[in-house]
């Protein structure tokens, strides 16, 4: 590591012997990331892909009508639930961005909390809300989820336009609407690409939301990807619906990869140019737009905690004591020891994430410094293939480990490690996204005069690199653990029954009869949903302001 860090710390040198050290630090600190990645990610999934292609079940998905109704399906829904986020998310990145209003910080605290919630707390939140639910209700769903992702990257570069351009149009005689279309919107479009492709990922491998709302009228191939692989017992045929997700995915990769180089560039770390003011005229009619989105995302979680209270004898906390107890049989745990679970894997896959993350980030920097176009290419390369666990069903993933991982010693597939493994799979791009703009940001020749200075390299960067970054990567790994916390797609394939974690353990008791059950879940899901929104909290005040994604 020291070795590593030394060949990037000599951003003073220019001779061949310079250039080759940096190559050989880049080189270093991609290692593990490569590793772990090529180990729990492609290995599993290239095995599990095989399946598909040697049985020649590819073919014959692809020639079936099915396979092209639940793609069609799966990005339907994934284009109208983008679509209503980045609609509803505009007026809110406004009041973000050029708004001085009593209350907008906990504003923009409350938006990061419907992006972290489990997907199985937001299922029932929504059939709280509407018990029958329905391709609308999907929508709404995956759009709650996403709003923040709008606002926040959307409202970040917001802040960083200069005012005095929309005014110069103004003043030339053009109107509020035309400002903002020939001014403003071009030159926000590289975050709202970014972000609308971001949500358009995460919504068309939607998981929790599709299989609590769908009903068993709708699914995406992710959940046909489940059914198949869990239920049908058809690998070969959940492998082929896996390759068609596949390109989908790294499509929106590349469409998202693109925008987010040029919002980077756009906007490098500063203070806003812009000072927030009161909202005048016609601008309070955003506002209001604003505000009455915020107020539309709190209802879901308001009907979560009221069902949660709920009982057919009135109000009573029915579920919150059957946390102590096991859900009148349906689970082999208590709640508090699923929660219990819940909270030690997830510090396990953190740990993990930031050691596998922030050393990506690091290699990520130097090779988009490096002079050579080859680095480069190779460093763009890598920023994109530790995108893609997010795009790649979970289920997919998981049967992958099942396959493959007892080749390696130890056989991870009995090891309580395998669920902590796969949420770190899930939260590195995570952290890399937060973490990597903010180590772009750093002025290199910060590093050089502390060089010049006689630091060594070490020292150079424990100085430098990491009293800056120190929100960031704190609120990294709070983001991460809350992540890890509510992930259900991979985890409820991995999860052991006698170690649940508390999602697994909130879908298996809605899914059996009772009352007690239900009310059971519901209270471990406002439970998890507390926990979530005090970790946001932490994660607002610690993050940097205006750096980062999500």
């Amino acid at each position: 590591m020291a070795r590593a860090v030394r060949g990037l710390s000599r951003g003073g040198r220019r001779g061949p012997g310079a250039g080759r050290a940096r190559g050989a630090g880049v080189v270093a600190l991609a290692a593990l990331p490569i590793a772990f990645l090529g180990v729990l990610f492609a290995w599993p999934v290239v095995a599990i892909l095989r399946l598909g292609v040697t049985d020649g079940e590819v073919s014959r998905a692809l020639a079936q009508a099915q396979t092209w109704d639940l793609a069609a399906f799966t990005l339907g829904q994934a284009a109208a639930s983008t679509a209503v986020a980045v609609l509803a998310g505009m007026p809110v990145a406004f009041l973000l961005a050029r708004v001085r209003l009593r209350g907008a910080g906990w504003v923009r605290t409350f938006l990061l909390v419907p992006f972290v919630l489990p997907t199985v707390v937001v299922g029932l939140a929504f059939k709280a809300l509407w018990p029958g639910g329905g391709v609308a209700t999907i929508v709404l769903a995956n759009a709650f989820f996403n709003v923040a992702v709008v606002a926040r990257t959307v409202g970040g570069l917001w802040a960083h336009l200069d005012r005095r351009a929309e005014d110069a149009a103004r003043s030339l005689g053009a109107s509020p609407w035309q400002a903002f279309r020939t001014v403003t919107l071009p030159a926000l479009a590289p975050a709202l690409a970014s972000s609308a492709a971001v949500v358009f990922l995460f919504c068309s491998t939607s998981f929790g939301v599709v299989l609590m709302l769908g009903g068993g009228r709708y699914r995406t191939l992710e959940t046909e990807i489940y059914l198949r692989t869990v239920e049908l017992l058809d690998l070969s045929g959940a492998a082929a619906l896996s390759l068609v997700q596949l390109a989908a995915v790294v499509l929106a990769l590349v469409v998202g990869g693109v925008a987010r180089r040029r919002r980077e560039r756009a906007a490098p770390l500063r203070a806003p140019v812009t000072t927030a003011r009161r909202p005048a005229g016609r601008e309070w009619w955003v506002v209001g737009a604003a505000l009455t989105v915020v107020a539309g995302l709190l209802v879901p979680i308001l009907a979560l905690v009221v069902r949660s209270l709920s009982t057919r004898d009135g109000w009573g906390f029915d579920g919150y004591r059957a946390l102590a107890g096991s859900g009148d049989g349906a689970l082999s745990v208590t709640g508090w020891e699923a929660a219990l679970n819940s909270l030690r894997t997830a510090f396990d896959a953190t740990v993990l994430a930031m050691i596998v993350g922030v050393l990506a980030a690091v290699a990520l920097v130097a090779a988009g410094r490096a002079r050579g176009r080859a680095a480069r290419l190779a460093g763009e390369t890598l920023d994109a293939a530790l995108m893609l666990p997010l795009g790649v069903s979970a289920v997919t993933v998981g049967f992958g480990y099942l396959v493959t991982l007892d080749a390696l010693p130890g056989d991870l597939r009995t090891s309580p490690m395998l669920v902590p493994l796969a949420q770190a799979l899930v939260v590195v791009p995570l952290v890399i996204r937060m973490v990597l703009p903010v180590l772009r940001s750093v002025d290199d020749r910060l590093r050089q005069a502390a060089a010049t200075l006689g630091a060594a390299p070490v020292r150079v960067w424990w100085t430098v690199d990491v009293p800056l970054a120190a929100r960031s990567l704190a609120a990294a790994a709070a983001f991460g653990y809350v992540v890890a916390l509510g992930e259900f797609g991979a985890t409820s394939f991995l999860a052991r029954p006698e170690a649940p974690t508390l999602p697994v353990a909130i879908n298996e008791l809605i899914s059996r009869p009772g009352e007690l059950n239900t009310q059971l879940a519901y209270a471990a899901c406002t439970l998890l949903m507390l926990v979530t929104a005090g970790v946001a909290a932490v994660i607002d005040r610690l993050r940097a302001p205006h750096v980062g994604e999500f």
